[in-house]
């Protein structure tokens, strides 16, 4: 508690002490036993399972379970299945069968998406002298 002021001073020393910050959580931390923590890391190993969705069921942060599962495989502890359905990087080829018409003097060009440019420019080219 601050002591009386004199009544000449224009400011007081006001002293405070805080019991609890309005922004902490209302519940105290929780204490996650190693087989509680083992479980639910090896439910985010399995082949489709979503991490987020885990977490949320436990009741707890994503990202605290992400923070478990990162840790549990850098140490060794655990390793990821690996997926063999898993599909990976492919190689698309366009087959689009669009094509496009350009009408030069009355005659009408049809190209389709599998021409390249220097066919294209010849064909315009021979139309144009024609």
């Amino acid at each position: 508690m601050s002591a009386p002021m004199p009544d000449d001073r224009s400011f007081h020393v006001l002293e405070a002490v805080a019991n609890r910050l309005e922004a902490s959580p209302q519940r105290p931390r929780r204490r996650w036993s190693a087989e509680a923590k083992s479980r639910l890391i090896e439910a985010t190993l399995k082949p489709g399972a979503n991490v987020s969705a885990i977490a949320r069921q436990a009741g707890m942060a994503p990202a605290q379970l992400f923070g478990w599962r990162s840790k549990a495989i850098k140490s060794g502890a655990v390793t990821p299945h690996r997926d063999a359905e898993r599909l990976g990087f492919v190689e698309v080829t366009p087959t689009a069968s669009a094509s496009v018409e350009i009408e030069l003097g009355g005659v009408v060009i049809r190209a389709g998406a599998d021409i390249n440019e220097e066919q294209l420019v010849r064909i315009i080219r021979a139309v144009r002298q024609a």
